[in-house]
């Protein structure tokens, strides 16, 4: 099998790459951490003029990508400079919900976010609700024309720049999903920095009206398309994981080549030198599972969720070892606020905990093995 990207994929990557290397030092990274809203302004027009936003969304949505291999293209560049830019929530998991259950006018909501205009979230997750995508009590109320909704979302990624919400309710119909504006009446948001330097928020809707063509996906089951959708982010994620274990493990090679001790360069130590090569082989091992969930974001559920959960919790493992063996090489420079492997280590930690940790994946592997078991039985 080839695992080489294809010539376009390939000229992404360089562009982005050269992009990132030219205006994404550590300065342009604090600057962006230190808006108000996360981001900066510059860098996602930027984002937009390059494409790097279009390449997240399928030609038949006005992008040109969309698959596995391209979302892990760009965000391994991402994860490398450990750009803070709300790209996964905006571009990622909303554009994928907005692509598979939108209406003629919902979807066109999708140029604008290409154009890098619009800026749309998801906010799925609730204080109670710990990774599961159905447990949400944020309820939706009919009213005459249309909806009231009334509940909290917790830890919404992106949240402060957001110009719309993709929000998750509970109706009479089930599980629902509308498009809210993020300055509507009744929507409170609570924002703050997050350890990684992303911005997040905490959404209150007290009393919230929307119309009834703020409905996302009104005649389908949408619980599938969650699923899907946190599978790309999912994706996301572990390209941007490895790509910020990559930089780690760069700096702290060149660390041990520059330092030295006892007269010596620290990386002519062999006890040094066994514990970087056990980095490199166990970020290897990180990659091929990205490639191998990146190749199965098309396929049919049960096998895309089963290499989805495999890999988040194989990469978490990973970056918690790579975390500790590159920060304990370095000594205390490796937490310092200055130094970049700190910024690394924070995301890696925080990446983690966004769409499952390593616990909860373990678990959701095993269940989707044991129903896979019974299915072949039967």
């Amino acid at each position: 099998m080839d695992f080489n990207h294809s010539e376009e994929r390939r000229m992404l990557q360089e562009t982005l790459h050269r992009y990132l290397s030219d205006n994404y030092d550590s300065e342009q990274r604090s600057a962006s951490v230190s808006q108000g809203q996360g981001y900066s302004e510059k860098v996602w027009s930027d984002f937009a003029e390059l494409g790097v936003i279009g390449v997240l969304f399928a030609e038949a949505d006005g992008g040109f990508g969309g698959g596995g291999f391209d979302i892990a293209v760009v965000f391994e560049e991402l994860g490398r400079v450990a750009c803070v830019e709300p790209l996964m929530a905006s571009g990622v998991m909303a554009g994928h919900l907005l692509s598979a259950l939108g209406n003629d006018e919902q979807k066109a909501l999708i140029e604008e976010v290409i154009a890098g205009d619009l800026k749309i979230v998801s906010a799925l997750e609730e204080p109670q609700s710990r990774y599961d995508l159905d447990a949400v009590e944020t309820m939706a109320e009919r009213i005459d024309d249309g909806y009231r909704l009334n509940g909290t979302k917790s830890v919404v990624i992106g949240g402060p720049s957001a110009d719309k919400l993709i929000v998750s309710a509970r109706g009479e119909e089930g599980l629902l999903l509308f498009v809210v504006d993020a300055d509507a009446a009744g929507v409170e948001r609570y924002s703050y920095p997050n350890l990684d330097g992303y911005h997040a928020s905490d959404i209150a809707l007290v009393n919230v009206e929307v119309p009834a063509s703020a409905r996302l996906g009104a005649s389908q089951v949408v619980l599938p398309i969650l699923e899907a959708a946190r599978a790309a982010g999912v994706v996301a994620l572990c390209a941007e994981a490895v790509g910020a274990m990559e930089a780690a493990k760069d700096l702290t090679v060149e660390y041990l080549r520059v330092r030295t001790q006892f007269g010596r360069a620290l990386g002519k130590f062999q006890a040094l030198q066994h514990r970087m090569s056990t980095v490199l082989i166990e970020i290897e091992q990180a990659r091929s599972a990205l490639i191998n969930v990146a190749g199965h974001l098309s396929a049919e559920p049960s096998l895309r969720d089963k290499h989805v959960s495999a890999a988040k919790n194989l990469i978490g493992r990973v970056a918690q070892l790579v975390c500790e063996e590159t920060i304990q090489l370095h000594g205390g420079i490796g937490m310092t606020e200055e130094y970049a492997l700190g910024h690394y280590a924070k995301r890696l930690m925080m990446i983690d905990h966004q769409l499952g940790d390593v616990d909860y994946h373990l678990e959701r592997f095993v269940g989707v093995m044991q129903t896979e078991a019974v299915r072949e039985i039967s």
